[in-house]
């Protein structure tokens, strides 16, 4: 019944934009899953399933199958947790952090392997990013932006 369940889960996560939890066990239940909320937890933990901005927007439950692209959620997510603001001196980008997480975001900065960063240098609240040229130090303060909106 739980191997069924997953797959209907799965089914379900890339047929329709599902947001929350809730949703998810009403369409399961539409399915003839007799499911409760905690039981979908459990689900949504054993699957790995994450929640993802959806152009920007609304966030949905999808199925992270390639490594890359959950290594790039995890430092997303650390970029978030710890930025605070972002200033350019000619090529080089200087992000204030969170105090004691300037490492961890410049860690994460260097792991997306973006093009217009050459390196990262971090100390306690503040990375400074060596940049290719000022426009490419632009368009990461834009990559930057979107990411953390």
């Amino acid at each position: 019944m739980k191997t069924a369940r997953h797959a209907k889960i799965i089914e379900l996560i890339n047929r329709y934009n599902i947001e929350t939890q809730e949703e998810l066990a009403e369409r399961l239940n539409q399915e003839g899953f007799n499911v409760t909320q905690a039981t979908v937890s459990r689900d949504i933990r054993e699957l790995k399933l994450m929640k993802v901005a959806e152009n920007g927007e609304k966030q949905k439950y999808v199925v992270f199958q390639n490594k890359d692209t959950w290594e790039s959620e995890k430092y997303i997510r650390v970029l978030r947790d710890g930025f605070l603001s972002m200033d350019m001196a000619q090529n080089i980008l200087v992000i204030k952090t969170v105090s004691g997480m300037a490492m961890a975001v410049g860690a994460a900065l260097d792991a997306l392997h973006w093009n217009e960063i050459v390196g990262c240098i971090a100390g306690d609240d503040t990375v400074m990013c060596a940049m290719r040229s000022v426009d490419d130090t632009l368009i990461a303060m834009d990559k930057l932006s979107k990411i953390l909106q």
